[in-house]
């Protein structure tokens, strides 16, 4: 059994492996999380392993099928940016891969992988494919991993671990604290939160990816009838009526276009009548689990087979696809996990207005998906009606990376610490392709700086996040190649100007407004926390302009010239021409009070509230 193991038994499994490997920090898991966490690490400079069990890389982006991306379109952070170039790259820009109504972005499963493995390159990482790690344990302060590959033993020691696996795997092994299931919402202060908890997770899908072939006469990709075949299940797959998020629904070749992929090829991931299944894996051992996949992937065989048969699509058959000889996904698509309990806990008020806490001054991810839940297969799932929980845009907090119990651990995937609720909109691929290379920067940084990851500076996690073009505050109108990019969401995550959220459909929004112009009493109420001395400062409704600039230096004792300040809004490349009396717009202020003020530079806590009165020195 995977777990903790006990010192005679370490010695003898230590015994019989082929070698030790030591590295600075080891990720369980290559999905999304564990593949991003793992680029990142190596990128910042840290020796890293990944331990897949799988030959592919990217989990639920491809190794489950879910090749059809959910959320993030305009807010390309990161490495999920660098993958989408390299996708817009390989089938001819953006339109290439707009082909099914989902999503903006669809792609090949396989092709996910190779782009994802190319990016994963690096003289310091090393991936160790067809690997399962058999026990954890914790000697003389470093982790001992031990996995088999191909019959093997080996064992790695590793100063950081991280856990990238779909459902959390590792959090009851190492004694980490955790969350899994429905809170109650004594617990969570959640309005829409259960009465009593329960250890429902949602249901998971074995997708399926079909080719059209054509009228091709051969049997390969055909599915044979499943002996508990039931075409009742799937008689309303091409129907749906409209709701406030989802469209009608009025006939099967809409269905099936809703995944529809390059290449003629299409993702079966169908919500309504179609392939999610239910598994209550919380309560199930291993042995128990793995029959119930195999009873979802049969269902989605049956789902194949009434699409094939029932519906007459006889020319979509199986895809060859994936490495296994069935042609389905090497893994099921879970949506949720055990969730760490982290330093922060990130819950739907934090979404819902982020600015009367303080946690997004931590942000180190983004997302904009509203709040998804899938527990139609279930009828014993408590009834929420989570898509009309509205939220805009949002930031990911840092110490939901974080565990609370535990130390050189950190979670990267579906397993952070949010509320059930939260995952809802936290589970999606660009989000966790944010999440895992936030925590390949907090894991870097630890090693380079010889702490506990519980101890970098998450502000110099945020800044090296920024250097990568990564977003940690969710503004759409400001995008990476913006000449105030970087200056901007330091602003934002310092909370001098605040941007302005809206829940809108399958993509909510923060607005920062860079071309609005910026009051003087809105920029002195945002310095106020940090720079007290302002208080004597008149400010009134007019616009800030180089003039009221120079008032607010001399308040704070700074001798700033005029000219100073006309040599950085020239370097910043401002499309507005210097003046004295110019009024400015948020994007000029943030350059010129990022550059001169560096309100950053003050440190914060896990709750995003200051940790001292005066800036931190590099």
């Amino acid at each position: 059994m995977k777990g903790y193991i006990g010192f005679w038994a370490c010695l003898f499994v230590f015994a019989m492996t082929n070698g030790q490997t030591e590295v600075d920090l080891l990720i369980i898991g290559g999905g999304a999380g564990g593949t991003a966490a793992g680029i990142q690490a190596a990128r910042m400079g840290a020796k890293t392993q990944i331990i897949e069990k799988t030959p592919w890389l990217g989990g639920m982006l491809t190794s489950a099928g879910v090749s059809a991306i959910d959320g993030n379109h305009n807010m390309p952070s990161g490495i999920w940016g660098e993958f989408r170039q390299k996708l817009y790259d390989h089938y001819g820009g953006p339109k290439s891969v707009a082909t099914g109504w989902v999503s903006h972005t669809l792609f090949e499963p396989s092709v996910g992988n190779t782009i994802l493995k190319e990016m994963a390159t690096h003289a310091l990482l090393d991936i160790v494919f067809n690997a399962s790690y058999e026990a954890v344990e914790r000697v003389d302060e470093k982790w001992m991993v031990h996995y088999k590959r191909r019959g093997r033993l080996y064992t790695t020691k590793a100063s950081i671990l991280i856990d990238a696996t779909e459902t959390g795997e590792l959090l009851p092994l190492v004694g980490a604290d955790y969350r899994v299931g429905m809170d109650a919402k004594q617990d969570t202060g959640e309005h829409k939160a259960l009465k009593n908890a329960n250890n429902i997770a949602q249901d998971l899908t074995y997708v399926a990816i079909l080719e059209d072939v054509g009228e091709q006469k051969h049997k390969k990709g055909l599915v044979k009838k499943p002996k508990e075949y039931d075409p009742n299940q799937y008689a309303c797959a091409c129907k749906r009526e409209a709701g406030e998020m989802f469209g009608v629904v009025t006939d099967c070749d809409q269905m099936l276009n809703y995944g529809k992929l390059p290449n003629k090829k299409y993702m079966i991931n169908w919500p309504n009548c179609g392939n999610d299944f239910y598994v209550n894996w919380p309560k199930l051992s291993d042995t128990e689990q793995a029959k119930e996949i195999k009873k979802a992937k049969t269902f989605t065989q049956g789902f194949v087979y009434y699409i094939q048969n029932e519906l007459g699509y006889k020319n979509l058959r199986l895809a060859p696809e994936f490495p296994s000889k069935d042609r389905f996904p090497l893994i099921p698509y879970h949506r949720e996990g055990r969730r760490a309990i982290g330093k922060s806990f990130l819950v739907v008020d934090h979404l819902e207005r982020p600015y009367d806490f303080q946690l997004y001054k931590t942000g180190v991810a983004v997302g904009d998906y509203p709040i998804d839940h899938h527990h139609d297969k279930n009828p014993n799932a408590p009834q929420i009606d989570f898509i009309n929980i509205k939220v805009p845009s949002y930031s990911i907090p840092i110490g939901s990376l974080v565990p609370k119990s535990m130390e050189n651990f950190l979670v990267a995937d579906k397993n952070i610490s949010v509320s059930n609720i939260v995952n809802g909109t936290t589970r999606l691929q660009p989000v966790v392709l944010g999440i895992g290379q936030a925590a390949g920067t907090i894991a870097a940084l630890a090693i380079k700086d010889n702490k506990k990851p519980s101890e970098v500076s998450i502000r110099k996690v945020q800044q090296a996040l920024l250097e990568h073009k990564t977003y940690v505050m969710p503004f759409i109108d400001v995008p990476s190649s913006d000449p105030a990019f970087c200056a901007i969401q330091r602003i934002g995550a310092s909370g001098v100007l605040k941007g302005y959220g809206v829940p809108y459909k399958w993509a909510n929004e923060t607005w920062f407004y860079p071309e609005r112009i910026v009051s003087e009493y809105e920029l002195k109420n945002g310095l106020m926390p940090l720079f007290p001395k302002l208080n004597t400062l008149h400010a009134s409704g007019k616009g800030v302009t180089s003039e009221f600039l120079m008032e607010l230096f001399a308040k704070l004792d700074m001798d700033i010239t005029i000219e100073a300040i006309k040599d950085i809004w020239i370097s910043k490349e401002m499309e507005i021409s210097f003046s004295k009396t110019t009024e400015l717009n948020r994007r000029i202020a943030s350059a010129l009070i990022d550059k001169l003020l560096n309100p950053f530079a003050f440190e914060v806590d896990f709750d995003g509230k200051l940790k001292s009165e005066t800036p931190f020195e590099e």
